[in-house]
C-alpha cells in the first residue's frame, strides 16, 4: 500500500496522471487510517464493491462479522481445527489465483464502463493479490492498452504454498494464469533482483521486458522524525509487519530467555500481526512477559517505534524476499538482525550499508548480540532507495511504453 500511495502522489510532477482502481470494503486489518491526509484530494479513484469470500470464513469459524481478519492466523497450520483445515483447503483450491477473486466482475464492469468515454495510456496492477492482475490483462486485452503487472511477491509458487497442499489442477490453471498475464505485459516489473532472475529462467520472453524497482521507503516521512528513547542497559528489538509461521527463528526466542535469566535486559515489541505458532513458542520459552504486541498501528506511531529500537528484526520469507519494511529499517541507521537461510540480496543489502546480519533461521543469534553495536546503516546509501527516486525510475518505464506504442 505504502508504495501506491508514494508513487502515485508523485507520478503527476513527472507528467503522469494516475486513476486508482479499488474496492470499497477490506476484510483484513490493514487499513491505516493516518495515510489519507497523504491521498491528493484531486485523485480520481473508482471504488467498487468486491464479493468477500472471507465473509463465508467468518461464518464457517464463527468469528465477529465486524472484527477485521489476521493474515497471518488465516494461513496458520497451528489450528489444527476440523473447519479451519476445510476452510484453508477451500482457500487454497477453490480461489484462483487468490480468495480475491471475487472483485474481478465487479472491478471489470466497472472499468469497462470508464473505459469506453475515457482514454488511458496504460494499466498498472499491483500483487499479490495476483487477482489484481487477471483485471489488468482482461481490461489490456479488451481495450489494447499496454500492461503493467508489478509483482511484490511472486505468484504461482508464491512462499505459503510451500507446506500447504493445492490439488494438481489448481496449480495448473494457476500457472497458466501467471503465464498468459506476463506474456501480455508490455513490461513486468519485480521489487527484487533475485525473483525478476528466477523468472526470467522461468519465463525467457521476460528477459527485455522487465524491470525491477525495490519497494524503497518515503525519505518525506522522515524529515522530522528523531530518536526520542535514551540508548541505555534495555535491548529494545522490534519486528514491524506480518510474521507467518514459516519465518519462525525458534532458538532466537531461547536467547532471549537467557540473556534476561542472566541479567540482561532485552524486549521484544512486535508492530503488525503474528502468527499463534510463534505466540506460542515465545510463551513456551517463558518470554512473554518481555512481550509486547502492539498490532497494526498507524503508520507514522510505526515508525517511531522503529527510530526508538535498539535492534529491528527481520525475516524474509525465502530467497527470493526483500521486505518492504527493510527499506525503513536501513534509513533508521539501527542494527537490522534479519533470518533467512539463503538470502543473498539481502546480505548484499545489509553489508553493503554495515547496518546488520543476516542468520540462518537456526541461528541462536549469540553471534549477533555480541557485534551489534558495530552496526550502524549508511544513511546516504539508504537515501537512494528513496520513493520519489524509485518512482522517476517508474515514469522512465512508462514513458518508454508510450514511445514503443508511438513507433
Amino acid at each position: 500500500m505504502h508504495w501506491q500511495l508514494n508513487v502515485i502522489k508523485y507520478l503527476p510532477k513527472f507528467g503522469w496522471e494516475p486513476l486508482v482502481l479499488t474496492v470499497e470494503n477490506e476484510s483484513f486489518e490493514s487499513r491505516d487510517e493516518s495515510l489519507l491526509k497523504e491521498v491528493n484530494p484531486n485523485l480520481k479513484i473508482i471504488r467498487t464493491k468486491s464479493w468477500e469470500p472471507f465473509n463465508i470464513y467468518r461464518k464457517f469459524l464463527r468469528k465477529d462479522p465486524n472484527k477485521p481478519l489476521v493474515a497471518s492466523e488465516t494461513m496458520s497450520k497451528t489450528n489444527q481445527g476440523l473447519t479451519h483445515k476445510i476452510s484453508l483447503w477451500i482457500r487454497l483450491n477453490l480461489f484462483v489465483p487468490d480468495a480475491r477473486i471475487g472483485w474481478y466482475l465487479p472491478a471489470i464492469r466497472r472499468a469497462s464502463k470508464f473505459l469506453q468515454d475515457n482514454k488511458i495510456d496504460c494499466i498498472v496492477s499491483i500483487g499479490p493479490p495476483h487477482s489484481c492482475h487477471l483485471i489488468n490483462y482482461k481490461l489490456s486485452r479488451e481495450f489494447n492498452i499496454p500492461s503493467i503487472p508489478l509483482l511484490q511477491d511472486p505468484w504461482f509458487d508464491i512462499v505459503y504454498y510451500r507446506d500447504l497442499k493445492r490439488s494438481e489442477l489448481t496449480e495448473t490453471v494457476d500457472e497458466n494464469f501467471e503465464r498468459k498475464v506476463l506474456k501480455n505485459a508490455s513490461q513486468t516489473i519485480f521489487v527484487n533482483y533475485s525473483t525478476q532472475k528466477d523468472y526470467i529462467n522461468k519465463y525467457p520472453f521476460l528477459n527485455n521486458k522487465s524491470n525491477v524497482l525495490y519497494w524503497g521507503y518515503n525519505e518525506e516521512s522522515f524529515k522530522k522524525l528523531k530518536r526520542t528513547r535514551k540508548r541505555g542497559k534495555e535491548i529494545v528489538i522490534v519486528h514491524s509487519g506480518n510474521l507467518f509461521d514459516y519465518q519462525n527463528p525458534k532458538n532466537f526466542w531461547k536467547t532471549i530467555k537467557e540473556m534476561n535469566e542472566s541479567g540482561k535486559k532485552v524486549r521484544l515489541k512486535f508492530t503488525g500481526t503474528v502468527s499463534p505458532l510463534i505466540k506460542k513458542e515465545i510463551e513456551e520459552n517463558g518470554i512473554l512477559k518481555y512481550t509486547e504486541y502492539m498490532g497494526v498501528i498507524p503508520y507514522p506511531k510505526m515508525l517511531r517505534e522503529l527510530m526508538n529500537a535498539d535492534i529491528l528484526m527481520v525475516c524474509p520469507t525465502e530467497s527470493r524476499h526483500v521486505p518492504g519494511k527493510l527499506f525503513e529499517y536501513l534509513r533508521t541507521g539501527n542494527p537490522i538482525l534479519a533470518f533467512n537461510d539463503e538470502n543473498k540480496e539481502v546480505r548484499k543489502l545489509l553489508k553493503d550499508s554495515n547496518a546488520g546480519m543476516l542468520l540462518k533461521y537456526d541461528n541462536n543469534a549469540k553471534v549477533f548480540f555480541k557485534n551489534f553495536r558495530k552496526f550502524k546503516s549508511n544513511i546516504k546509501k539508504a537515501k537512494r532507495y528513496d520513493r520519489k527516486i524509485i518512482a522517476d525510475k517508474f515514469v522512465d518505464i512508462l514513458n518508454g511504453i508510450i514511445q514503443k506504442k508511438a513507433d
